[in-house]
């Protein structure tokens, strides 16, 4: 998701400085280079050394007349983006008053007037975050195009992002914005059946390919709606449903809301059928049979309500025979009048790699990795039918 990208980390001195170490390893396997620059207070908190380790690259923890400022991030700097990461209280005012007295407000006054891409992830006591002065300059340089990520509020503090919450905010500041002002709605995972107050019906979907669409179409630039049985994301607006029924109500409503829908990407696994559900638990010990009701198919219901959206569908296969998972896909695209098809193997059904046929009206791309890497593929084939 990184690929190539050259990363300047600012550490500054909030204790969430310890996690800086693992947070530029993640950028690392993530495909980015990174060097690191500290504030003095940083430097108390998260040894150099330690940022040498995990970034590969000596940190510039003063400004010498090399100025290390603009050769990291001037107009031909070395640096794709910044990220200050933690950024305290006393660095989101510097920055927003354009005082450069340390290292990182430097880089950033200097990263601001050069256009390159700033990310900002605060840390500090809640109190601190919520103080007027603070919440101005947050703000102030908002407008200005810098991407905070938000703190996770907890135990009385503004935590720091997740890792992945950082990553992603790095990739969507420094990858094409193609899908720009869409709104994407994308469904994920298994759906399920309740047989009784206890038990259930489902599949073996794990959501990862779903999942990995929506990150990626955010990262486009694209507002995304996140239809699933699953958590919170923050790359996207979850609908949390259960069952059949629910989805399909759900991505109705999602598609066509306040912000109409430009595209809906069905990844999810919807259950084929339903039971009615037992008002109490069914007592074991005995052979029972169940009669399964046919769901409605989501693709089709939403395609008689929306005749001209743009939609992806996918097709789960258990043969194993790219032939006869084309004829099928090519089929339900012919039906549902889909832009694509995405077929891929149910062998793969909670694993991290995946292998899918990309399937449209005149050829087939085959894809073998992971699936980020799937989800990607999908989210640039949408941007190219949408432009």
């Amino acid at each position: 998701m990184l690929e190539g990208t050259h990363v300047a980390l600012g550490v500054t001195g909030s204790i969430a400085a310890v996690k800086t170490v693992e947070l530029a390893h993640e950028l690392r396997r993530h495909g980015a280079r990174v060097r690191a620059v500290t504030t003095d207070a940083a430097r108390g908190i998260v040894h150099p050394w330690a940022l040498q380790f995990a970034t590969d690259a000596r940190p510039v923890t003063e400004l010498t007349g090399a100025v290390e400022h603009v050769e990291l991030c001037g107009r031909e700097g070395w640096a794709d983006v910044l990220l200050i990461a933690p950024a305290t209280a006393n660095t989101v005012g510097k920055v927003a008053a354009a005082v450069d007295d340390t290292p990182v407000t430097t880089c950033a006054t200097t990263a601001l007037g050069a256009d390159v891409p700033v990310v900002v992830a605060p840390a500090m006591h809640e109190p601190m975050y919520d103080h007027p002065g603070v919440l101005d300059a947050i703000d102030r340089v908002e407008s200005w195009g810098v991407d905070f990520v938000d703190p996770r509020i907890e135990e009385g503090k503004a935590k720091i992002a997740s890792e992945d919450a950082i990553v992603t905010a790095v990739a969507r500041a420094t990858t094409p914005d193609p899908l720009a002002g869409r709104h994407v709605v994308v469904t994920s995972g298994a759906t399920t059946e309740s047989v009784d107050p206890i038990r259930t019906l489902s599949n073996r979907a794990s959501g990862r390919t779903g999942r990995a669409v929506a990150r990626a179409c955010h990262v486009r630039g694209a507002d995304v709606t996140l239809v699933h049985d699953g958590p919170a994301v923050h790359y996207a607006d979850v609908r949390a449903v259960e069952s059949a029924a629910e989805m399909i109500d759900a991505v109705s409503a999602a598609v066509a809301g306040d912000d109409p829908a430009d595209a809906l990407v069905s990844a999810a696994a919807i259950s084929d059928f339903t039971v009615e559900r037992a008002g109490e638990k069914i007592r074991s010990g005995e052979p029972i049979t169940l009669e399964l009701e046919p769901t409605p198919k989501l693709l089709d219901a939403v395609r008689a309500d929306h005749p001209g959206l743009a939609m992806v569908g996918f097709k789960a296969e258990t043969g194993g025979d790219d032939e006869a998972m084309i004829e099928r896909a090519r089929r339900l695209r012919d039906r549902v009048d889909l832009a694509f098809v995405v077929a891929n193997d149910a062998s793969v059904m909670g694993g991290d790699d995946t292998r899918a046929l990309v399937v449209d009206a005149d050829d087939v791309d085959r894809f073998r990795g992971s699936k980020g890497g799937l989800g990607r593929r999908v989210a640039d084939r949408l941007a190219t039918i949408l432009d």
